[in-house]
């Protein structure tokens, strides 16, 4: 068994030069102990011998003020050697010892040696938070390509630069806070930039998004689940993300664009647009006049919710202005069924029953930066039968017929790829320039400014007008879960609120009073007092 040892020595010296060391006589009092402020306590340790036999070189530290410092570091060697029984474990945390004390002054930490002889990790190997993080996302198989991009950029963007170095196993709730601390940081520099009179401050920022609620909810659950994997391998004892409190990332709710809102929302873009005409102040003193594009004053006007709906009278507004357009029947789809932007670019011929009006959602095109990418609904909720309309049912024959006939003009440049939605040459749509182009006819049509996806919420609280409830919106609408139809898809339209209060309120008033059909006409009779409660 190695054995260890303490000593205390000093710098003194002799006559003829000589180091003292041990030998110094104030070392001791004159009663015979320890001088407690002269000299410094060492350790001497022999380590268990080399796997070949020859012996090592034993271990000598000192510096420390007291011999029961040094006798500690002799027990933690004794602690260290003793974790494992296994011969080969026992020359690994030998080997160990040495490259710690060598590399870093310290002896390792007996806990974070057991993890790694547990888990069969190499003992010499410092795992840094990082390394981990991107070990995590290699291992992630099976995965959508936008759902792999989401990981790396909330990795690379996020985590990686403030907690990146840090040792996994060292990692604290203080650090993983130290992110979001970062990220509210850099908001606050963008809304200043963007609020400032200076147009280089403003151009710095162009293009920078704030980072909501939302995301940083997702940024943690990212974090979480690559703790979640390294407890699982027994890395980490402890998940510090899970400890972090954030904001609430409740979804918004989505409004209704009333005449009110309207009002405020053009006023607000015509005060946009004047501030971003006046002259300011160029390079060389000159004045320079700002000019602003009408689709850049109308989709950068704050609007009342990040998500807004169309009343019904406002959806047909759009869709009238939209049915000169070759892919109407794709935003009436949308606006009446409430498909998914990735879904109705995604619907097959092959998955459309026009005679027996329905249609099945079993594909969606999703935008990953400049490409699209193909695949399954997200959820299994997703894939569904939608049912349809007659209405609906004519627009398609329409768009099949138009679609026929653009197939014939194409001739051999067709490209046959079984969407029903495609360019004029057959090719799949991206969706980010459908979105695009919705913007364009809403502007033209003189409304108020949603996205394209806010045309599914319309079709969700029409649902509700029509007098169908939740789970109709639910099933229709492809969610997973009826709370997501509660909490986003409730909008109220202004007369359904409206009636829903003149309803309630004629329930109460009908129990006030209540003609007696044998009284005398006009005579009211007075209800119990229990009845009148």
């Amino acid at each position: 068994m190695p054995a260890g040892t303490t000593y205390k020595v000093c710098g003194c010296r002799a006559p003829d030069g000589r180091g003292l060391l041990s030998k110094c006589p104030r070392l001791r009092r004159k009663g015979g102990s320890w001088s407690p402020t002269h000299g410094a306590w060492y350790y001497q340790f022999e380590l268990p011998p080399n796997p070949d036999g020859t012996r090592r070189t034993p271990i000598r530290r000192g510096g420390f003020t007291s011999q029961d410092a040094a006798e500690t570091q002799i027990t933690r060697l004794h602690e260290l050697l003793a974790i494992s029984g296994d011969h080969e474990d026992h020359s690994r945390i030998a080997d160990l010892i040495v490259t710690t004390l060598k590399k870093d002054k310290r002896l390792p930490v007996p806990e974070e040696v057991r993890r790694k002889i547990r888990t069969g990790q190499d003992l010499d190997t410092a795992l840094t938070t990082g390394q981990w993080l991107q070990t995590w996302l290699a291992g992630r198989k099976g995965l959508r390509h936008g759902t792999i991009r989401s990981y790396r950029t909330h990795i690379t963007v996020h985590l990686e630069p403030v907690i990146g170095h840090i040792r996994l196993d060292r990692l604290r709730v203080a650090d993983v806070q130290a992110v979001f601390d970062t990220i509210d940081e850099r908001n606050e520099t963008i809304t200043r930039a963007r609020e400032a009179a200076d147009p280089g401050l403003r151009a710095q920022v162009k293009g920078c998004r704030v980072v909501g609620p939302a995301t940083m909810h997702r940024i943690r659950a990212t974090l979480r689940a690559a703790l979640n994997q390294a407890i699982r391998e027994r890395r980490i004892d402890l998940n510090v993300a899970s400890l972090i409190e954030l904001p609430s990332g409740r979804r918004p709710k989505a409004l209704v664009w009333t005449p009110e809102r309207v009002r405020e929302w053009r006023q607000a873009r015509e005060m946009f647009i004047e501030a971003k005409a006046r002259p300011l102040s160029g390079a060389g003193g000159t004045a320079r006049s700002g000019r602003v594009k009408p689709m850049d004053a109308y989709v950068s006007t704050p609007r009342p919710s990040p998500v807004m709906v169309w009343t019904p009278e406002q959806t047909g507004i759009f869709l009238n202005r939209a049915a000169r357009h070759r892919l109407y029947a794709l935003y009436h789809l949308i606006a009446f069924r409430g498909l998914r932007r990735g879904e109705a670019c995604g619907l097959r011929w092959a998955d459309v029953d026009l005679d027996e009006g329905t249609i099945r959602v079993r594909w969606q095109i999703t935008q990953i930066g400049g490409h699209t990418e193909q695949g399954r609904p997200k959820s299994e909720a997703g894939e569904r039968q939608v049912t349809l309309d007659q209405h609906t049912i004519k627009q398609l024959a329409a768009h099949r017929a138009r679609h026929n006939q653009e197939h014939l003009a194409a001739g051999d440049t067709w490209n046959d790829t079984g969407f029903v939605f495609t360019r004029e040459h057959g090719e799949p749509l991206a969706p980010m320039g459908v979105s695009e182009q919705f913007l364009l006819l809403a502007m033209e049509a003189g409304l108020p400014p949603v996205r394209l996806h806010d045309l599914r919420h319309g079709a969700a609280t029409i649902l509700l007008r029509a007098g169908h409830d939740l789970k109709v919106v639910q099933e229709t609408l492809g969610l997973s879960s009826i709370n997501i139809a509660s909490d986003t898809y409730t909008s109220v339209l202004p007369d359904l609120a409206r009636q829903s209060a003149e309803d309630a309120a004629a329930v109460i008033l009908n129990a006030r009073t209540r003609p007696d059909e044998t009284a005398a006409p006009g005579r009211v009779v007075r209800l119990p007092e229990a009845s009148r409660l």
